[in-house]
């Protein structure tokens, strides 16, 4: 629990009501209890206010006479940020590791491991990898030879770090993800693929979030990038030597191929597909779904693909779409046919 008085200062917030008020969990402004502390960033559930039995909200200014008798108001400037920044307050999530190194942890002795680091059961740690101080390497990891994981930096169960890989401080990394896989480099001889060797590594800076079975392939000679406070979704495919700028937000089902360079602050839909050897700017916007071909060179909103519609919809709309190049040539025609009694009038006029 947290008092309302604390929270404020912590939040830059101005309270109204009782400053020894605690809280002690999240909820929504519909469900909230005594308690319990909510939020409203989105006027169409302003109507909530009145009737929320949250013990305290997070609103702004505008929002306050709204709100229900005997609620506590907690007022910021932006509360869905307010909402974050308290909810890692109350956060209960458990640790990925409790304290200490599991008996069942395989660690090479030449492993450098943080005498606070938390290795949990079953986790291998190979030769000359680097676990700083704070780290959490949940059950069944596997950190490669020579890896590093940075500060306060937390994998959850069954992460795979390849050789090399080096991850920065106070990232999250979710079950599943694998880091520094071998990037799908291949050259065909006569019909014989033979393997190019994967020998870059992936460099992940700080303040990022992985999500789970996301893959990140290790470079073909050079190096993955990826910057700070990058948050990466579930199930994303990172391929060999992209490079991803600070402050990205990558949703799920992205796939990304190599050798491809992302912008800062750039925000990418779920299920988009981005070509390989191509340059996102900064700032770009890609929808859902969208499939990018060449290079984006100017910060805006860049979407394809249809939306879903009615079956029978949709087949109307295929049967034409198959007429497209048959009405293409019919108006060529009728603009070619247009334009020459034009040229034979002005031909008249001039004689």
């Amino acid at each position: 629990m947290i008092l309302l008085s604390v929270l404020a200062e912590k939040l830059n917030a101005e309270l109204h009501g009782d400053a020894a008020c605690g809280v002690s969990a999240v909820a929504s402004l519909e469900k909230a209890g005594p308690g319990q502390l909510s939020f409203l960033s989105n006027n169409k559930f302003r109507s909530y206010l009145t009737t929320t039995q949250a013990g305290a909200v997070l609103i702004k200014a505008e929002d306050a006479p709204f709100v229900a008798p005997g609620v506590s108001t907690l007022v910021v400037a932006d509360p869905y940020v307010a909402f974050a920044k308290a909810a890692q307050l109350l956060d209960t999530t458990p640790r990925s590791a409790v304290s200490g190194i599991h008996p069942s942890a395989v660690i090479d002795p030449s492993a450098q491991i943080a005498v606070d680091a938390a290795i949990g059961a079953k986790a291998v740690i190979s030769a000359n990898a680097v676990i700083a101080s704070g780290v959490q390497i949940g059950a069944g990891c596997f950190i490669g030879e020579g890896a590093e994981v940075g500060v306060n930096t937390r994998l959850w169960a069954n992460v795979t770090v390849y050789h090399k890989v080096k991850i920065g401080e106070r990232c999250v990394v979710q079950s599943g993800a694998v880091i520094g896989a071998d990037g799908f480099g291949f050259a065909n001889e006569r019909g014989q693929w033979l393997k190019i060797p994967q020998t870059g590594a992936v460099i992940i800076g700080d303040d990022c979030e992985i999500g789970a079975n996301t893959c990140i392939d290790r470079g073909a000679i050079e190096n993955t990038v990826i910057g700070n406070n990058v948050i990466i979704d579930n199930l994303c495919q990172i391929a060999h030597n992209v490079k991803i700028g600070d402050h990205t937000a990558m949703a799920g089902c992205t796939t990304i191929a190599g050798s491809t360079t992302i912008g800062k602050y750039c925000i990418i839909g779920g299920a988009a597909v981005i070509n390989g050897h191509i340059d996102i700017c900064d700032g770009a916007q890609v929808s859902g779904m969208a499939m990018l071909m060449k290079p984006v060179t100017e910060k805006g909103v860049y979407t394809s693909g249809l939306p879903a519609t009615s079956n029978a919809e949709w087949r109307r709309n295929t049967a034409k779409l198959r007429q497209i190049d048959q009405l293409y040539q019919r108006v060529k025609q009728l603009e070619k046919q247009l334009a020459a009694p034009v040229q034979t009038a002005a031909s008249s006029t001039e004689e």
